[in-house]
């Protein structure tokens, strides 16, 4: 439990559960997730006490609801998409984007295109409509953008190989790994203003909302 300290002390501001796999906090999101575990709960209340906001991208859905009845506070997706627009068990369902909002927190949708669904009308407008599932559903203070951009394709392909119990090919993961690069946000940014977002709406979601989040969390 004292790595927790030490890590916020070093910079680490927000931490995730788990990765994809079960560890002694709680369950992953492609395995049989096993729920928060006794030390994941304290595991939780030292990141709340000392000002680390609690992450729950890659984690179970069992878990991840049982981090956000656990916490007082924020918790968020930093980097996860939504079930119900593309059914990928890396993507969250409704039930957990409501429970995140519950707490104040935000999801943060990724450009991953494996993640996305991409449609015919291209990834960007397919990141939009994620960003607008979210703003129907719980309103554009709980969605931010958390792109995922890897600029080192050849190491990440590497780590997919030498890892296929964490990156199953069945699952989309391979050498045709995509992703909307950073540059396209001016894209979706237009789209958002196509869709009638309000202009402070559309700041939130590009970078407010997270800091929101951080000025009520950090300490």
């Amino acid at each position: 439990l004292s790595m927790v300290e030490f890590f916020h002390a070093l910079g680490v501001k927000w931490m995730l559960m788990a990765y994809n796999l079960n560890n002694s906090v709680g369950g992953g999101c492609q395995d049989r997730d096993q729920g928060l575990t006794a030390f994941g709960r304290e595991v939780l209340d030292e990141m709340v006490r000392v000002g680390m906001v609690p992450c729950c991208s890659h984690t179970g859905w069992r878990t991840a609801m049982e981090v956000m009845e656990h916490v007082g506070g924020p918790v968020i997706f930093s980097h996860s998409n939504c079930h119900a627009v593309h059914a990928h068990p890396r993507n969250i369902p409704d039930e957990l984007i409501k429970a995140c909002a519950a707490t104040r927190g935000v999801v943060g949708i990724n450009g991953v295109m494996t993640f996305l669904g991409v449609g015919a009308d291209g990834p960007v407008a397919s990141m939009f409509r994620h960003i607008d599932h979210v703003v129907q559903l719980v309103g554009p203070e709980h969605v931010g953008l958390g792109l995922d951009y890897v600029f080192d394709m050849q190491e990440l392909q590497e780590y997919f190989s030498a890892r296929p119990d964490l990156f199953p090919p069945e699952e989309g993961y391979g050498e045709n790994f995509p992703f909307v690069p950073p540059e396209d946000v001016t894209a979706l940014v237009d789209l958002m203003l196509d869709h009638g977002y309000p202009r402070q709406a559309i700041l939130d979601i590009i970078g407010g909302n997270h800091v929101r989040v951080a000025a009520e969390v950090w300490k």
